[in-house]
């Protein structure tokens, strides 16, 4: 029931969003946007090697969007690429193949898991999770090609949401 999908928590997830904004100079910015719903979320990543440092986002996106971008600005600062590589395939397995959600620090995932039962909705869940791994991927881009002494043109900041 729908009503499941839109419970109290995530409601409040979504009205309390940290990290709203933009860093004054990221080393990667990423946005992800669902042609479904017209949603977009764009992420200011900063890292020092594989570690998270700083994070911001600018999200507008319904209130499932909302609420895992709350989540993910929550636990975000101090998590590792593998991590959050990870954990976004984790929320594709437990919307699309009805997967467990993660554990750990990122536990509060587990309230949109009635969003499996809306394929319409997965898109909007997803935006941040696609746009910090997009970031993630500039930012190894880069360090791959400053290591290499390649000068490769900047990646493309944006990414369809996945469907």
């Amino acid at each position: 029931m729908l009503n499941d999908v839109y419970n109290k928590r995530i409601i409040e997830l979504a009205g309390n969003i940290p990290r709203l904004g933009r860093l004054p100079s990221p080393d990667a910015t990423a946005t992800a946007h669902s042609k479904l719903c017209g949603s977009t979320v764009k992420v200011d990543v900063k890292m020092d090697g594989p570690i998270v440092t700083d994070f911001a986002h600018d999200v507008k996106a319904c209130a499932l969007g909302q609420a895992s971008s709350s989540i993910m600005a929550s636990h975000v600062i101090g998590s590792t690429a593998s991590e959050l590589r990870e954990l976004r395939e984790t929320v594709r397995k437990m919307l699309k193949e009805n997967g467990k959600p993660p554990e750990g620090k990122w536990a509060d995932i587990a309230l949109l898991e009635p969003v499996r039962d809306y394929k319409a909705r997965h898109a909007s869940t997803m935006l941040t999770f696609d746009a910090v791994v997009d970031a993630i991927g500039q930012i190894e881009a880069k360090e791959t090609d400053t290591a290499t002494g390649n000068n490769a043109a900047e990646p493309k900041a944006s990414q369809p949401a996945s469907a």
